[in-house]
């Protein structure tokens, strides 16, 4: 009784399988397709690549009409042919979506609105039959000396491979390409050839020398400042340096105030760097000038030392005034630096210095355990949350320790607790420091 009932619904799925493509197929058409049909064959055929393609260039529907009026024979490539035999470029053109209609023409070339079996072929000493495809091209069936037998440059390989009532499938050899087809491809590829090259006007004349005038460096759109990044900070009379393309200008492209709240609330929403970002909500003025400085063009990644490895920092290391700025400031580099950049620059160096805007200490990266690692011995931190934030101006890591310059560490841990002194150097304030001081007056050490 149980095998009676299991072979019951094995029968009842494969009549369910068959009606729901025969339905698929039959979808929006005036005649009902079976599951015996040509078109059921291909999509469950070993023609698995041009199945696939027939798919991706919406045909059913079309040539459902096509069987439902007339038997159609198709010549299939074997997928070898369109998986590694086939030109990755011509591929690529195919697949792209603008170019559908190519797609839809280059498959419809290999089926004709008739049947046409092996014994159809004409004999060898007889001349080639001409036949339309569903696309009015004109294909040439032709028989060789050695009884092979071809379609156009490709050979039948499987002849009467696939039968049924209403069509048949031969296997070939090679894909059927019109010329239609080949001559948009290269058109196509003539085109990106073209345009490829950058227009260049007609080079200027120095009328004092009478010779021709040296076209500047082109710089990319969005690229920072020439000048370096400290010019912008330092003070004193000194020219400001130019912007990039953009922040100058009347839309204000790079908001740097907009994009340091949202990479602080980025911290906040992330957890685990409250105390980083409560540093930079408090002291306004480095937030301010951090601010700053990516309006005008530059770029900036911070490393943030998580709430754990804040909380070890101790009173000597924050009393100083200014000490908090001077920490955050040596955690951050004026170049725009992701994890896998970092990562890939110490793979491939060994060893990587990056420039803070603590001037001069600069921060030591190195590859450690699959991560980056920066300082070194006990002072060191590792790459602990990669690319909190990136927006293309201020890219965010999170690292499990707090940083401080190799000579401080070294001159704290050489020299005897009763001959320490104490020497702090004075760091190189911004402009927005400097109106800090101005506010809350000058008995700080770091405003004298």
């Amino acid at each position: 009784m149980d095998c009676h009932i299991c072979g019951v619904s094995k029968l009842f799925f494969f009549a369910l399988f068959f009606s729901i493509a025969a339905a698929t197929l039959s979808q929006n058409s005036s005649s009902q397709i079976n599951s015996n049909s040509v078109l059921v064959a291909l999509l469950d055929s070993h023609y698995t690549e041009l199945a696939e393609l027939v798919e991706k260039a919406l045909l059913l529907q079309t040539l459902e009409e096509a069987v439902g009026k007339h038997n159609i024979t198709i010549f299939a490539p074997r997928n070898e042919a369109l998986e590694r035999d086939l030109d990755p470029e011509f591929k690529r053109f195919l697949l792209e979506p603008r170019n559908l209609k190519s797609l839809q023409t280059l498959l419809m070339f290999h089926i004709l609105p008739r049947r046409i079996q092996s014994h159809h072929w004409p004999q060898h000493k007889s001349p080639s039959t001409k036949h339309n495809t569903l696309t009015n091209d004109s294909v040439h069936l032709t028989t060789k000396k050695s009884g092979k037998k071809t379609i156009d440059a490709a050979e039948i390989t499987r002849p009467d491979d696939v039968i049924r009532p209403d069509g048949l499938i031969h296997g070939i050899e090679r894909l059927l390409i019109p010329r239609s087809v080949q001559e948009d491809f290269n058109r196509r590829r003539s085109l990106r050839s073209i345009s490829a090259v950058i227009p260049q006007g007609a080079p200027e004349v120095d009328p004092r020398t009478n010779r021709l005038k040296k076209p500047a460096a082109p710089v990319p759109a969005g690229s920072p400042p020439v000048l370096p990044i400290y010019d912008a900070m330092a003070p004193g009379p000194s020219l400001a340096p130019a912007p990039a393309p953009g922040p100058g200008g009347p839309k204000h492209h790079f908001d740097g105030e907009s994009q340091v709240k949202d990479f602080i609330h980025t911290l906040l929403h992330y957890g685990g760097y409250n105390e980083m970002a409560d540093i930079l909500v408090n002291l306004t003025s480095l937030a301010t000038e951090m601010g700053r400085l990516v309006s005008e063009g530059y770029v900036l990644t911070v490393l943030a030392p998580n709430d754990e490895a804040m909380a070890k920092l101790t009173t000597d290391q924050l009393s100083e005034p200014g000490a908090p700025e001077q920490i955050v400031y040596y955690h951050i580099i004026p170049e725009y630096q992701t994890e896998e950049s970092m990562y890939n620059a110490v793979r491939r160096f060994g060893k990587v210095n990056y420039d803070t805007l603590r001037l001069p200490h600069k921060v030591t990266a190195q590859e450690a355990d699959g991560s980056v690692k920066f300082g070194s011995s006990d002072g060191s931190a590792y790459l602990f949350d990669p690319d909190i934030y990136t927006d293309g101006r201020i890219s965010v890591q999170g690292i499990d320790g707090v940083l401080f310059p190799q000579e401080e560490t070294e001159t704290t841990v050489t020299r005897p607790a009763s001959a320490v002194k104490k020497v702090v150097t004075k760091p190189r304030r911004g402009k927005l420091m400097e109106v800090a001081c101005r506010m809350l007056g000058t008995h700080f050490s770091t405003c004298q």
